[in-house]
């Protein structure tokens, strides 16, 4: 080997060492020789690691973005000015109008484009006159500007009393002219040398702005979308990418005006809105199937993005949020807040919470039927309540309650409502059917009074309603509660309240979950005004919840995310104010917990005389006439004979539910409790009730003595 030969690597041979024979072939056989890496093979790998780690993919992604931003940014300032001195903007929108079969659209871009040309016709023809013209003006402002200099001159000359300031302002004018040549003669070197490097800039901030650059090229967080805001642009390549061929050749053949389609992109909320006109051959449907890839292409979630159905033709109405903005939480509720806000069951509005353009959303509850529906522990009972929170502060409205879960999410309403049912069981069952027939008798006798009564309003409230349509308890005429066949009780007291009750102020709201045709019948269902859904698992889910009509409008209650959306409701009704040409409006409610619904039935309970609750319907055949009207009255002083013959009937239908004033009269003769009059209307005390109790229980007691 020469002596300028460097090699890669050396062999070297190991010190010979003294071994027994068999020891040498042991060491040999475990530990064989291994040759050492050559040079070339670690450099080879050090240049691979360096080469493919991520500071390094990261500084040349850098290094050619920035490059191509440039690049990008004097093709957009080319292309602006370009088509701000030719016709090719309206020659491209004219095309793209005929394209999308909008001829008003294409006689109108036309028109446009043909001003543009005689406008730019005159420009050119003013070319040629204009140097005369000019030459003509500097002539005019040189002889107007020496005269004015001249007599400037004058006046100071006079004024100072020296004829040498006669030439004093136009030697200033001269010096003036000399400082300007002299610092354009100065800066002129720095301005060539700096300008060109001010025009890269100016063209890469253009660039930079339009994000003119290969996906490759952009930051991890540009080339995910997040947070992208939604432009024109943006839109019309999500369409294209839908995978529906027709829409996407039609775009195509709309060159770079695919916009064309597309509404004003408006702010709406929490996010935008875009009205989308189809072209011919593409359905809406076809859109509306596609939400998951749709929202993809915007770069955002699929419960992100809503696609609804407005009243034009052959468009999509979508709404996108901003990225994240429908995961963060609403303010408290003006419950909560305003501690001096009644309300008005026949003009007010409930506030329920925001629609997902961050507009209040208030829900009228004035003679319409009310049913929430959704999966489990989705918010379903806090959405309820919140309603009947609002609307027991107008002190006129009653309440009949049966919670049919019994976990105390109704318990505030004890001395607020006139029944208070709380529990899972059948019995409870068979108490909130009776508590709705009751309904029933008080909607008859209302609708068998004079014409043009009016009469107070009375909410049936029954949350967890599929637990009665599911009890398989049958009473002593083999007529079973639950079910919904005619011999079913509870179906039959709610079909008799929804067909004829909101004419005389009886509704009837009920929640429920997991809705089928089982434990949520199709007449019950149909029969409710305002119909209200949270996250459910199936579209066949969403149509039992709102209807065929809100579904197909775009509701789509089954796209909430179990969890996720709780409290997110899709609601019909025409008590919301809902866009026109939709069907359904989606509505993130207020939550109010338990303590600060507590606070409020104080307040409710405030506004009122006193209300006994029946935590249970007695159903005796032997009753106590004397007793159960001090049951009725409870604490309060004074009950008008009419509101005490309507407990009596919820207290025992079969017992009071026939009673007039006569029969209350003659329980009550030679008692010394007879009924009075008070401020004009005939009363019942409460202490001369509780006298008269006492009196028949002393006199009893002496006669058995």
């Amino acid at each position: 080997m020469s002596d300028n030969v460097v090699p890669l690597f050396e062999k070297t041979t190991p010190a010979p060492m003294e071994a027994a024979p068999a020891e040498t072939a042991a060491v040999a056989t475990a530990a064989p020789e291994t040759s050492p890496v050559p040079l070339w093979v670690r450099s080879a790998r050090g240049i691979r690691t360096v080469a493919t780690h991520e500071h390094t993919k990261t500084a040349c992604r850098a290094t050619a973005r920035h490059g191509l931003y440039v690049l990008g940014g004097t093709r957009i300032v080319a292309r602006r000015t370009w088509e701000g001195r030719t016709a090719s903007r309206y020659e491209r929108m004219l095309r793209a109008a005929e394209a999308a079969g909008n001829l008003e659209a294409a006689t109108e871009w036309e028109e446009r484009g043909q001003r543009f040309r005689q406008e730019r016709h005159r420009r050119r023809m003013d070319l040629l006159t204009a140097p005369m013209d000019a030459a003509k003006g500097i002539a005019a402002g040189l002889g107007i500007g020496a005269g004015g200099l001249l007599l400037l001159g004058i006046m100071l000359a006079v004024a100072n009393k020296d004829w040498t300031d006669i030439g004093a302002p136009t030697m200033a004018l001269i010096e003036l002219v000399r400082w300007i040549v002299f610092i354009i003669t100065v800066t002129w070197g720095p301005l060539v040398t700096i300008g060109p490097w001010a025009v890269l800039l100016g063209l890469w901030a253009v660039g930079k702005n339009q994000q003119a650059a290969p996906q490759w090229a952009l930051p991890t967080n540009a080339r995910s979308g997040e947070g992208e805001p939604i432009t024109p642009s943006i839109v019309v390549l999500a369409l294209r990418n839908l995978g529906i061929a027709p829409l996407r050749t039609a775009i195509k053949e709309m060159g770079d005006a695919g916009a064309s389609m597309l509404g004003p992109i408006r702010i709406a909320g929490c996010g935008v809105e875009v009205d989308v006109t189809l072209p011919s051959g593409v359905s809406t449907n076809e859109v509306q199937n596609r939400r998951r890839k749709l929202a993809e292409n915007l770069a955002r979630h699929e419960h992100e993005v809503f696609i609804t159905i407005p009243q034009a033709a052959r468009t999509v109405r979508l709404w996108v949020a901003d990225s994240g903005a429908l995961d963060e939480p609403i303010g408290p509720s003006p419950l909560t807040t305003d501690q001096d806000l009644t309300a008005n069951y026949k003009t007010g509005k409930a506030p329920w919470g925001q629609d997902l353009r961050g507009d209040a959303a208030a829900l009228s509850l004035y003679q319409r039927h009310l049913l929430i529906t959704g999966l489990s522990n989705q918010g379903k009972t806090a959405a309820l309540r919140a309603l009947a929170l609002w609307l027991a502060l107008d002190k006129s409205v009653e309440f009949r309650l049966a919670d049919l879960k019994g976990a105390g999410d109704w318990a505030m309403f004890d001395g607020l409502a006139t029944v208070l049912i709380q529990g899972p069981t059948d019995d409870h069952v068979v108490q909130a059917t009776e508590m709705l027939e009751g309904g029933v008798s008080e909607m008859e006798r209302r609708l068998q009074a004079a014409p043009g009564t009016v009469f107070p309003p009375l909410v049936l409230l029954v949350d967890e309603a599929q637990v009665a349509f599911m009890c398989p308890v049958v009473d002593s005429e083999k007529r079973p509660y639950g079910g919904s066949k005619a011999t079913s009780r509870y179906f039959m007291a709610a079909r008799k309240i929804h067909n004829q009750g909101r004419a005389v102020n009886v509704t009837l709201w009920q929640g429920t979950q997991d809705p089928t045709d089982q434990n949520l019948p199709k007449l019950v269902r149909e029969g409710a005004h305002t119909r209200a859904s949270l996250a459910l698992g199936t579209e066949s889910q969403a149509r039992m919840a709102l209807g065929d009509k809100a579904v197909d409008g775009g509701a789509a209650p089954n796209l909430l995310r179990p969890g996720l959306d709780k409290g997110t409701l899709v609601v019909a009704s025409d008590g919301i104010a809902i866009q026109a040409g939709q069907a359904s409006i989606t509505v993130r409610t207020h939550f109010i917990d338990t303590d600060e619904a507590a606070l409020i039935t104080a307040r409710a309970r405030a506004m009122r005389d006193g209300v006994t609750t029946l935590h249970v319907i007695e159903r005796d055949e032997e009753r106590d006439p004397l007793a159960d009207i001090a049951t009725v009255i409870g604490d309060t002083n004074r009950v008008l004979t009419q509101d005490v013959l309507q407990r009596l009937a919820v207290l025992s239908e079969d017992s009071y539910g026939s009673w007039t004033h006569a029969d209350l009269k003659r329980v009550l003769d030679g008692t010394a409790a007879e009924p009075y009059k008070s401020d004009g209307r005939m009363v019942i005390g409460r202490e001369r009730i509780a006298r008269a109790l006492a009196n028949r229980d002393t006199d009893g007691s002496a006669s058995a003595s």
